[in-house]
C-alpha cells in the first residue's frame, strides 16, 4: 500500500508542510520578536503619539485642569499599570512592524500549492497586502477620534472621562488590527479568484448580500461599536469589493 503522505505529483508530503510551516511560524514569531523590543525602546514617543487622539478630545475638559493646552492624560489604576501599559505596547507595535514579514512567510507557504503562472503574483501580493494594512490602519487612526467623540459624549455632560490607559490602547491597538485587516478584504478575493474558487461574475450576483454581509462584519469586528467605525470600515470594503470585480474580469476569472 503507498504512502499516504507522498505525492506522486511531486508536491510536498505532508510531513514536508509541517516543517514548512514550523519554519514559518519561526521566523514570524522572531519577527515578532525584534519589533517588540524595539517598541519597548521607544515607548514613550510611541505612547505620546497613540494619546494623542484623547487628549485632542478631551482639549479644554475642566477635568483637566481647565488652563491646560492639552486633553486629559491617562492613568493607572494599579503600581503594575505602567509595566502592563509598555508590554502591551511593545508586543501590539511589534506585530505592527512586522506585518510585512508575517504576509511574506504566509505567502511562500501558500505558493508551492499554486501552478508557476499564478506564482509570479508573489510581488504584487505582498506590496499590496502591506500598503491595504497601512491604509486600513490610518483610516483607523482618524477613525478613533470620531469614535471617542461619540463614546465620550453619548452619556451625557455630567460624566467626566479619566479613561484607563491599558483600555484605551487595548481600543486603538484593536482599531487598527481590524481594520488593518478589514482593508486585506480585495486581496483575499482576488487570491481565490485565482484558484479559481469563486469567480468575478459570481461576485457581481451576489452584490446586495455583499453588501449586508459587510455591513454585519464592519459591525461585529470593529471594537468601539459606534456608528462612525462602521461606516468608514463598510463603505471602503464595498469598494474595495467593485475593485475586485475589475480585476477578476481583467484576469479573466
Amino acid at each position: 500500500m503507498a504512502d499516504p503522505e507522498i505525492d506522486d505529483s511531486g508536491r510536498m508530503t505532508l510531513v514536508e508542510h509541517l516543517v514548512e510551516l514550523r519554519k514559518r511560524v519561526i521566523i514570524c514569531a522572531i519577527a515578532v520578536a525584534v519589533a517588540s523590543t524595539l517598541m519597548f525602546i521607544f515607548y514613550n514617543p510611541v505612547l505620546h503619539f497613540l494619546a494623542g487622539p484623547y487628549e485632542q478630545v478631551t482639549k479644554g475638559n475642566r477635568a483637566c485642569g481647565g488652563t491646560r493646552n492639552h486633553g486629559c492624560d491617562l492613568i493607572v489604576t494599579d503600581p503594575l499599570g505602567p509595566l502592563f501599559v509598555r508590554l502591551k505596547i511593545a508586543f501590539y507595535g511589534g506585530l505592527a512592524l512586522s506585518v510585512p514579514v508575517v504576509f511574506w512567510e504566509i505567502w511562500r507557504f501558500v505558493t508551492p500549492g499554486l501552478h508557476k503562472n499564478e506564482r509570479r503574483y508573489a510581488v504584487g501580493f505582498l506590496i499590496s497586502s502591506v500598503i491595504l494594512f497601512a491604509l486600513g490602519a490610518v483610516v483607523a487612526w482618524f477613525t478613533v477620534s470620531k469614535a471617542l467623540e461619540f463614546l465620550l459624549s453619548i452619556g451625557g455632560s455630567s460624566i467626566q472621562p479619566l479613561i484607563v490607559a491599558d483600555k484605551y490602547l487595548t481600543l486603538v491597538t484593536l482599531m487598527i488590527i481590524a481594520f488593518g485587516v478589514a482593508f486585506e478584504f480585495p486581496l483575499l478575493l482576488v487570491f481565490l479568484m485565482l484558484v479559481r474558487v469563486i469567480s468575478s461574475q459570481q461576485l457581481r450576483r451576489v452584490r446586495r448580500w455583499a453588501i449586508v454581509g459587510i455591513t454585519i462584519f464592519a459591525a461585529v469586528i470593529t471594537p468601539s461599536a459606534d456608528p462612525f467605525s462602521l461606516i468608514f470600515m463598510a463603505v471602503p470594503m464595498y469598494i474595495f469589493y467593485e475593485l475586485a470585480i475589475i480585476v477578476g474580469r481583467i484576469m479573466k476569472r
